[in-house]
């Protein structure tokens, strides 16, 4: 696809550093080399050289490096210029590429003309976001496994399974007076059996990716003083949140992103519930109980004591009936209860003590079960949402199509919509407005 306008913008993060970059692509950009130059330059060579304005004088001097397509980030030209790395001169050296007859790029153009262009399909695109937002060193991994087209090919395997099976099927439906070879009923059941587990599997390292990139909200409930503040600085490995033998330090919600062992926990630690007339306490409670109808994990933490088990069974009983939650009995410092874990009916318990960190391998554990996470790590990718959503649309088709065999052009029906969802994740099948959303959340410059 061939775009008529130059975009340009500045590549590197807002404020000051050692070096800010202005990324430019389009076509004939061999003018921009000049204008900016006066002078030519070779592809793909790293020019030192000053940056000039429009009456020669000089705005900086850095390193310039030329592009040409299709063999670039976009498939386009792309300008590279690497000068210092001042809000000033960021910002006169983008004027420049203004003057010269650029414009300003939306959010996520860059990556989105390199998907446009064929450089990369849609989930690899995805990766590239996914990337520069990972907030561990195994969702950055996972993340450019994603980029690397790991995930794709996982995709493409299961398309190329189905466009056969439908291949098949459409010869029949033409031609059904020939000798077609095609599948018998049990060959047919057998093949498209062996799609259906594939795709499962394939789902199921899809969740473990999805968790990778966006992980989980925990809420710490409970009364006050029983511990959610120290076992919010144990968990997060530094002092992020006061700890006082005064009940209700915490007044207002103390968030936190932790690393458990690879998974990201985006972890609030609340004001503690409790009947109160203190105004401000009474506002903190009640965003307590908002944050916690957004949560994926509630760990409802208690005195291991049980000095007031009451409190902390009506608290339970007040929890959305559909929130994961695990009961933290906290303290066992100041009791002759060992480190623990066990299950009583639906509810998860786990006895802990955030003053020495004994039993937080077990909570962690406990956390990992209820998030559904394989901490292995190996050979996974990022992925979103939508991907999800797509390979089980995909997975409702499939079964559809396994229930209408005998009755062809239904079959042939539910693999074209097996396929077309599988096409969503890569870009196959892809609607506009969906493109704008996902591309309008990318940095400025990518």
């Amino acid at each position: 696809m061939i775009h008529r306008d130059i975009i340009a913008a500045i590549a590197t993060a807002p404020g000051r550093g050692g070096i800010g970059i202005i990324r430019i692509s389009g076509t004939q950009l061999s003018r921009f080399v000049v204008g900016l130059t006066a002078r030519a330059l070779e592809p793909r060579r790293a020019l030192l050289t000053a940056f000039l304005d429009a009456s020669g004088q000089s705005l900086d001097e850095g390193v310039l490096l030329f592009f040409p397509a299709p063999h670039s980030y976009t498939g386009e030209d792309v300008i590279e210029l690497q000068g210092h790395g001042g809000p000033v001169v960021m910002r006169q050296l983008l004027q420049r590429c203004l003057e010269l007859g650029a414009r300003v790029a939306r959010a996520g153009e860059f990556t989105e003309r390199a998907y446009l262009n064929g450089r990369m399909d849609l989930a690899q695109a995805e990766g590239v976001a996914d990337l520069i937002e990972a907030s561990t060193a195994l969702s950055a991994r996972a993340a450019l496994r994603s980029l690397q087209g790991n995930f794709s090919q996982l995709i493409q395997q299961l398309t190329d399974k189905i466009i056969t099976l439908r291949s098949l099927l459409e010869a029949t439906l033409d031609f059904p007076e020939e000798e077609v070879e095609f599948l018998t009923a049990g060959r047919a059941q057998q093949q498209l059996s062996a799609v259906r587990e594939q795709l499962e599997a394939t789902l199921a390292a899809t969740r473990q990716g999805s968790l990778l990139r966006d992980g989980i909200q925990v809420v710490l409930i409970g009364e006050p003083n029983v511990g959610k503040s120290s076992l919010l600085n144990r968990l997060a490995g530094e002092e992020v949140a006061i700890v006082t033998e005064v009940p209700g330090t915490t007044r207002d919600a103390i968030r936190e992103q932790i690393d458990i062992d690879g998974l990201p926990v985006h972890i609030i630690d609340t004001a503690g519930l409790h009947e109160t007339t203190d105004t401000v306490e009474r506002i903190g409670i009640n965003r307590t109980w908002a944050m916690i109808e957004k949560a994926d994990l509630a760990l409802v933490v208690s005195d291991a004591g049980g000095s007031n088990d009451r409190a902390s069974r009506a608290i339970i009983d007040r929890l959305p009936s559909g929130l994961a939650r695990i009961r933290v009995n906290n303290k066992i410092d100041l009791t002759r209860h060992d480190a623990g874990r066990a299950r009583a009916g639906d509810e998860e318990q786990v006895w802990v003590s955030a003053k020495t960190g004994t039993g937080l391998d077990l909570l962690k554990q406990a956390i990992w079960d209820q998030a559904g996470w394989q901490p292995s790590g190996e050979g996974l990718f990022t992925a979103r949402t939508r991907h999800i959503e797509a390979l089980r649309a995909a997975q409702r088709h499939m079964a559809a199509a396994a229930g209408v065999t005998d009755r062809l052009e239904l079959y042939a029906e539910e693999l074209r919509l097996a396929h077309e969802a599988l096409g969503g994740i890569t870009g196959e099948y892809t609607p506009d407005d969906l493109l704008g959303e996902i591309f309008s959340k990318f940095c400025i410059g990518k």
